[in-house]
């Protein structure tokens, strides 16, 4: 990470050799107020502050013309403060200028025209898309969405033309077909929500809504009748609870695959999303503020930009974002909570935000089952342990006892019970959940580390783990926990090539950590343990407890462990 006051240097270095460049061929200067305002709009872009970007860029609008860079960030400041139009307008006045050719001001100028209809301009501005389409994967697939969707809007049949990204062509089929309304509509959303390789189910919010535009109502409900009441996305929780109370017209009124604009607005939330995944929340806003331009009545995807935003820690802008969700839509409604919740416990103390959860959650009158999950996880988070076991307990009455649900709430109420020193429950809870779910690492891991820690069953623990380890290779906990049980087994080398991963995988974990340095002693690397173990005593998470082992450690070594049981 570079230094901010490094930074600024770094700038004004480059922006003074440009300007020395520019100056030569245009005769223009730059006012010392606007190349000030433009390297504050800069930092500030940078840090995603984006409010404050716009407002120095807005005051050093005079740079338009003379800095390349200029317009593009000022057009993306523009957009993530949810000013697309007049983007689009500054786009439009410099549209002939050098410095307004990028992909970007293209991408706003095709879709323009696609909300004007005007199809035949938008083509020709996708020509002049074209020549960017390579910048990147993901700009790649946009230029490819649009092309189908654009020769399908124009001539209304659909293209010929396939995606180059075969993930993407069930969605554009059953789009696209609903849009024509085409007779084979509802065999296309049967294919894209069943698909055997790609999880497609947040379109069962899609499916739902074509059967209801045409008055199919049983038929939705039906779909979402048997649909998991707890691990589902908030979408189609939600819409489950809309069915149930019949409310029809919220999930009518949010979107139709009749518009051009809602279609595209699903399109571009997508591809939000996947910036989203990987941390690259610029692009993700950017893009997330083309969707909710296009489609502004699709609140649920505003959850997307409250998560980026966190992230990012601007809390005042989530709250903002938050006011949307009303207590009608209870599901909304409580993830509204629960991000008030991580901001107070963020800002104030975990007292703060525990009294303000539990008392909204007390304010809920019906709580439907993700409700009494999400406030039995939030106990165990809390370490209210006592307080979580009783909803996981009532939790387990609304489940089939040979469900994975049903395994998964005897592996959390398990893990509560561990917690508060409860074993002999902890240990039939987690013997439960395998009877269930044989295979599943966690609970694996879970168990046999708590006997590892107990120092019993070891050699049955061990075995678990590599069980556990064979099913999910790059889970670091998992991967410590082997290593572990194999120090306790006296098998040192091979210890050490698991925990070695595991610092890989988990360098700044104080566990991890005190455990290499544990193994390294044992194969007489005695510097290389003190190295591990004197960096616990500088992690901020390590509990005193460990810190004050570690002191002894450094001074006499660890204890002698001698477990084969």
């Amino acid at each position: 990470m570079i230094p901010k006051f490094l930074k600024i240097i770094f700038i004004l270095v480059l922006f003074f050799f440009t300007n020395q460049a520019n100056s030569k061929i245009s005769g223009n200067s730059f006012n010392k107020k606007e190349l000030a305002n433009y390297l504050s709009a800069i930092i500030s872009y940078d840090n995603q502050k984006n409010e404050q970007s716009l407002t120095y860029f807005n005051s050093s609008k005079a740079l338009v013309k003379k800095h390349e860079n200029y317009l593009k960030k000022y057009i993306f400041s523009l957009v993530v403060n949810n000013k697309i139009q007049r983007a689009i307008q500054e786009i439009k006045v410099l549209e002939n200028n050098t410095n307004s050719k990028f992909f970007e001001s293209y991408l706003l100028l095709t879709l323009d025209s696609v909300i004007k209809k005007n199809f035949k301009s938008s083509e020709n501005y996708l020509d002049k898309l074209f020549q960017y389409k390579d910048k990147g994967t993901y700009e790649n697939a946009i230029f490819d969405t649009l092309k189908i969707y654009i020769s399908t809007f124009k001539n209304k049949k659909l293209s010929s033309h396939k995606s180059s990204f075969q993930n993407l062509n069930l969605l554009n089929d059953a789009f696209l077909k609903c849009y024509l309304d085409d007779a084979t509509t509802i065999n296309s959303f049967d294919n894209l929500v069943n698909s055997p390789t790609v999880d497609y189910s947040r379109y069962l919010f899609f499916y739902a809504n074509f059967l209801l535009q045409n008055q199919r109502v049983d038929e939705a409900k039906k779909i979402f009748q048997n649909q998991d009441t707890i691990n589902n996305g908030l979408l189609l929780l939600q819409t489950k609870e809309w069915l149930a109370n019949n409310e029809i017209k919220k999930i009518t009124n949010i979107f139709s695959c009749k518009s051009e604009t809602d279609l595209l607005a699903e399109f571009f939330f997508l591809i939000s999303n996947l910036y989203s995944t990987q941390k690259d929340f610029k692009k993700s806003n950017f893009y997330l503020s083309i969707s909710n331009f296009l489609n502004n009545k699709f609140t649920a995807n505003q959850l997307l930009t409250v998560e980026n935003y966190y992230s990012l820690e601007e809390f005042t802008v989530v709250k903002k974002i938050l006011q949307k969700f009303r207590e009608e839509d209870q599901i909304l409604y409580w993830f509204k909570v629960k991000m008030n919740t991580k901001i107070i416990r963020s800002n104030h103390n975990d007292e703060q935000a525990l009294n303000y959860v539990e008392d909204k959650f007390k304010n809920i009158k019906t709580k439907s089952d993700k409700i009494l999950f999400d406030m039995a996880n939030i106990y165990k988070n809390f370490k209210k342990y006592k307080n979580a076991i009783v909803l996981y307990t009532k939790l387990m009455k609304n489940f089939d006892k040979n469900s994975e649900n049903y395994a998964d709430l005897l592996f959390r109420r398990g893990g509560s019970n561990e917690r508060l020193g409860n074993y002999l429950e902890s240990d039939k809870d987690l013997l439960e959940a395998l009877k269930i779910s044989p295979d599943n690492s966690y609970t694996l891991n879970y168990l046999a580390y708590s006997w590892l820690e107990r120092k019993i069953n070891i050699l049955k623990a061990v075995e678990m783990l590599e069980t556990a380890y064979k099913n999910n290779e790059d889970d670091p906990y998992i991967t410590d926990s082997v290593g572990w049980g194999y120090y306790l087994i006296g098998k040192y080398q091979k210890a050490e090539k698991f925990m070695r991963k595991a610092i890989m995988l988990m360098p700044n974990d104080p566990i991890v950590n005190d455990h290499y340095g544990d193994i390294l002693w044992r194969l007489n690397k005695r510097l290389q343990a003190k190295y591990y173990w004197q960096s616990v005593l500088n992690f901020e998470d390590a509990e005193e407890e460990m810190k004050t082992n570690i002191k002894i450690k450094l001074l006499i070594g660890p204890e002698i462990e001698n477990n084969n049981s």
